[in-house]
């Protein structure tokens, strides 16, 4: 089975690492495990938060799990820095539990991809602020943010 090929490939400039982090960000915005997990080899390792994860089948049950918990969530991706095949990435999203309570979840990703541009490793660290609906910076429509809403830097996080 020939497998398929994700652009923009390694090694990676500025312009095809922010690529890549955007892509990213707009398919968890849409929310669908199955099309996500396509981003990643066969045998991606994970590591989310103490949580650690081997191939598609069980990134695909874990982004299920997710979002049966994280309600309503909305996530920006910001480039940190890229060198070849590697990329990070710090981020933040927003989510509310099945009591109503809003979160702000920040963290750090590093991402390496294989010469086909599939996530071969997903190493994340991820913490939670429980934070008052009015605090809420995350306010377009579910699914992907629009080009013209501002990043982590200009929300000033």
């Amino acid at each position: 089975m020939t497998e398929a090929v994700r652009p923009p490939l390694p090694p990676f400039t500025l312009e095809t690492a922010a690529q890549k982090v955007r892509a990213a960000e707009n398919a968890w915005n849409g929310r669908d495990p199955e099309k996500i997990a396509l981003a990643y080899t066969i045998d991606s390792q994970w590591r989310n938060r103490a949580e650690f994860l081997s191939g598609r089948e069980q990134i695909t049950q874990f982004l299920k799990r997710k979002w049966a918990t994280e309600l309503d969530y909305r996530l920006i991706k910001e480039l940190w820095t890229y060198h070849d095949n590697r990329i990070a990435v710090r981020f933040a999203y927003e989510w509310h539990d099945i009591s109503g309570q809003w979160f702000r979840s920040y963290g750090n990703e590093n991402w390496e991809f294989n010469e086909h541009g599939l996530m071969q490793r997903r190493i994340a660290s991820i913490n939670d602020l429980a934070i008052d609906e009015l605090e809420r910076k995350f306010h377009w429509p579910l699914g992907t943010r629009p080009d013209d809403y501002p990043g982590l830097s200009t929300l000033g996080l």
